[in-house]
């Protein structure tokens, strides 16, 4: 099969059962026409963050990745009017878009982003005593999974569900030394999941729009 089988696959599932609106769709476009990298989740894949978060029953969701809040905006929906979803985003003028596309989306009551190195904003929220979180999207720079794997952890309890997103990196992931920082820290993330007692967890790849990737998704136990 071809990329462009993918794509179209993704198109027709996505035209089915995770139709467009404005709110989505001007996110994208505002994003694209702010230069932002055109690396947004996929449609499909967004709805299936969306399902994930209802299905979990989640009240509390943190996302580590902001970009232009398209996935926020999947992930937000899935929230009762009373929840909350903390997003966290490296670059300020991205955290700008999304702010915008999240108030069109009408979703700035129930979303906070919060701009700055991850790594930095993650010891704040555990300070000021946020979580646990029901469910953490794990988005942003792959080099530094582990260590946001490790703050997921503790900003969980158990029954939080954590899912990590680019874990493919086309193909990379399976190549024993590496040269790539991004694969080498998503490798050292899978180890830690491994190797972790309070993770129950499996991964699969993935074909579409997007190309070939993959996710992990995770289960904190009891």
């Amino acid at each position: 099969m071809t990329h462009d089988q993918w794509t179209d696959v993704d198109r027709y599932f996505t035209e089915l059962l995770a139709p467009d609106d404005e709110a989505l769709s001007g996110a994208l476009t505002a994003s694209t026409a702010a230069g932002l990298p055109e690396i947004a989740v996929a449609p499909n894949q967004g709805k299936l963050l969306h399902l994930l978060a209802r299905v979990q029953g989640a009240r509390s969701i943190l996302e580590i990745g902001t970009l232009g809040g398209y996935s926020t905006i999947w992930l937000a929906r899935a929230l009762p009017a009373d929840g909350r979803l903390i997003t966290l985003e490296y670059d300020p003028a991205h955290a700008d878009v999304a702010r915008s596309n999240i108030a069109r989306a009408g979703l700035d009551q129930v979303v906070e982003v919060r701009t700055g190195a991850a790594l930095d904003s993650l010891p704040k929220l555990a300070a000021e005593g946020a979580g646990p979180f029901d469910l953490v999207f794990v988005d942003a720079d792959k080099v530094n999974n582990p260590r946001y794997v490790e703050w997921a952890l503790k900003l969980s309890r158990p029954g939080t569900v954590i899912v990590v997103d680019n874990v493919v990196r086309g193909g990379k992931v399976a190549t024993e030394h590496p040269d790539d920082p991004s694969v080498t820290g998503t490798r050292e993330m899978f180890d830690l999941v491994a190797r972790e007692p309070r993770l129950d967890a499996t991964a699969f790849q993935t074909v579409g729009t997007k190309g070939y990737d993959g996710l992990l998704v995770a289960r904190v136990t009891d």
